[in-house]
């Protein structure tokens, strides 16, 4: 499982994919997720602004990611 770390609390699906590696453009996250072909914590997600927050498991093309955020100091 591939691990992706943001700064924020959340990082939306479509750039969370092009983050990983997994799409190459925001138009091929778009088609990719209307199309059903990407889980988020196990279930369908078709809406690419969907927020995705630390703990989160996206699943894509036989592959997952697993989001956590970056420490800021002081926290």
């Amino acid at each position: 499982m591939e691990i992706i770390r943001i700064r924020d609390d959340f990082i939306k699906l479509g750039q969370a994919l092009k983050l990983a590696g997994m799409v190459e453009s925001g138009v091929d996250a778009k088609m990719e997720i209307q199309e059903g072909f990407v889980k988020v914590n196990g279930e369908v997600e078709v809406q690419r602004g969907k927020k995705i927050r630390p703990g989160d498991i996206i699943e894509f093309n036989g592959q997952q990611i697993k989001v956590e955020l970056i420490e800021k100091p002081g926290r």
